[in-house]
């Protein structure tokens, strides 16, 4: 399963890259924002320099909701630089701008998934990854997990390839479960990454090999 880390934040992007785990980024107008990215130069300038930071894929999701619009958003984007992948919404135009962009050689992530069907329609339109939101899910007292194992199973009969990109994670719990039920990737803020680092029997473990350490010196 690819790690992506879900930020517009270079410093935790950096940080995740270091470690030699990262294999891409998802980001969006609400996370451009809040690092204070505003106007569409900026945004774009801050995806090139996002792209160039990291090997893997890198979502820019548009902001129209017509098809001329996501389309020509679309095309900015893609040509920022290759590995830019265009996100693009699950709305009736969302599917047909999947459609055009997969007949036109340009890479999509459908975001805003919440049901098979929905993730069936992706698949089918060429999108080379489905981001069902796993965390929102749950909000509603459903199970996000379950929905991507249940993608996962309809993908593997049916032979699509589009990718399972479980976003909206919220917990190091949750990458572990999405690993298990078939994510190809999950996407994910900077603390759930490093929660997977966390083990109390590792600091004990740790604690007591320094202790002994010291006392054969």
């Amino acid at each position: 399963m690819k790690f992506f880390i879900d930020t517009a934040n270079l410093a935790q992007i950096k940080e995740v890259n270091d470690l030699g785990i990262l294999d891409g980024v998802t980001t969006n107008p609400t996370l451009m924002a809040k690092e204070g990215i505003k106007g569409e130069a900026a945004i774009m300038n801050h995806y090139k320099t996002i792209a160039e930071m990291v090997k893997g894929d890198v979502s820019a999701e548009v902001i129209s909701t017509d098809f001329d619009g996501m389309i020509a958003e679309g095309k900015k984007f893609a040509a920022i630089r290759p590995n830019i992948v265009v996100k693009v919404p699950m709305i009736k135009e969302g599917v047909r701008a999947l459609k055009w962009f997969s007949d036109n050689g340009i890479r999509t992530n459908c975001t805003l998934v919440f049901s098979a069907g929905q993730a069936i329609l992706a698949a089918k339109a060429g999108a080379n990854y489905v981001s069902p939101f796993i965390g929102r899910i749950d909000d509603a007292n459903w199970d996000g997990v379950q929905l991507i194992e249940q993608i996962a199973n309809i993908y593997a009969i049916q032979g699509y390839e589009t990718e399972i990109l479980a976003a909206s994670i919220r917990s190091p719990l949750h990458i572990v479960k999405c690993a298990e039920a078939g994510a190809d990737v999950c996407t994910c803020p900077l603390e759930p990454i490093l929660g997977l680092l966390k083990h109390p029997l590792t600091d004990i473990g740790l604690a007591k090999f320094l202790a002994d350490a010291k006392s054969e010196k």
